[in-house]
């Protein structure tokens, strides 16, 4: 197993952060990890997430299933193509110093996972740039 998270303080409060976390139509014209994304934000809802492969560079699509959708506070989903690899993604939310503390974090097992290592490091990067796209685009709110 293997876990990989990314923090970020975010001047804005919790439920603009969850507005954008949530808003995924406009996920093109912001966000630099997924690039296209569909579907209700509802759990036990699918959703489509389309998003550059950190290790080769190409597009791949993922329908996540939603596991924990707590307005303000947590945005959870998880995939697998099981037994090779499964994810659970998560985003954290909470009140701090007038703002929003966010973590992002994915959690993966699965055979494919020791054989990924450069993959999760570019993979940890893109989580930062996630961050730091939320954060700007809810300070400009």
């Amino acid at each position: 197993m293997k876990t990989m998270s990314a923090t970020i303080q975010i001047d804005a409060p919790p439920m603009t952060v969850w507005a954008i976390l949530t808003g995924l139509d406009s996920y093109p014209d912001w966000n630099p990890l997924f690039r296209e994304a569909s579907g209700q934000i509802a759990v036990g809802s699918r959703i489509t997430l389309r998003s550059v492969h950190p290790a080769n560079g190409r597009m791949m699509t993922v329908k996540p299933k939603i596991t924990v959708a707590d307005p303000g506070a947590e945005l959870r989903w998880t995939s697998s193509l099981p037994p090779f690899i499964s994810g659970e993604h998560s985003f954290t939310l909470t009140e701090a110093n007038g703002g929003t503390r966010l973590v992002q974090a994915e959690t993966f097992s699965g055979l494919l996972v020791p054989l990924s290592g450069k993959t999760f490091a570019r993979t940890e990067t893109s989580f930062q740039s996630l961050n730091e796209a939320i954060k700007k685009r809810a300070e400009a709110s």
